[in-house]
């Protein structure tokens, strides 16, 4: 790889790191290891052509174009930590990604099929997501831990957002957005 090439792969990672809060290549090989995946089955599961996903793991493309693959992302990233903690057995998590493959995607807080509660209001969780989702895609986890600190002093409830919806799991965001619901 010459110095021009080295130099758009650390921008494409550095892009990544700023819209996924990581490189895709750590966030994938993470799901490929808490899953059980190779990378075939993942780019399968997302919707992804295996070239494509070999191009956003080595960083030669930096972003995923498709909404619906990102927001699948998002669900494999909540599976893996729920594997992870064990919550879900890895039999639960076969389904689910079988589920999430399927899963058509689009904005979250859209009144589209199982997004909404039958009175047509958002779920929590769906909620929750679209807040994580808004926050990470403005700013790493890193930054916004950083962020939090800074404010933590004058502003705690707003440290406190940051850090849950920003950096935290969904679990503990969805029991923080109950907990202050009038």
């Amino acid at each position: 790889m010459d110095a021009t090439q080295q130099e758009a792969t650390a921008r494409a990672r550095e892009l990544q790191r700023n819209w996924y809060g990581e490189p895709l290549g750590a966030l994938f090989r993470r799901l490929i290891d808490d899953l059980g995946l190779n990378q075939a089955r993942l780019a399968g599961v997302l919707g992804l052509s295996a070239p494509m996903l070999s191009q956003l793991m080595s960083g030669q493309r930096a972003k995923i174009g498709n909404p619906a693959v990102v927001q699948r992302v998002q669900l494999l990233q909540e599976l893996s930590g729920q594997v992870a903690d064990g919550s879900v057995s890895a039999a639960e998590a076969t389904d689910r990604m079988d589920e999430i493959k399927r899963s058509q995607g689009g904005s979250v807080l859209s009144n589209t099929g199982g997004t909404t509660t039958s009175s047509g209001a958002p779920t929590v969780k769906r909620v929750v997501r679209e807040i994580q989702s808004l926050l990470r895609s403005v700013a790493a986890a890193g930054d916004i831990i950083d962020a939090a600190d800074s404010l933590a002093p004058s502003h705690p409830e707003l440290a406190e957002f940051l850090r849950v919806y920003g950096a935290g799991r969904t679990a503990d965001a969805v029991a923080h957005y109950q907990a202050h619901q009038s």
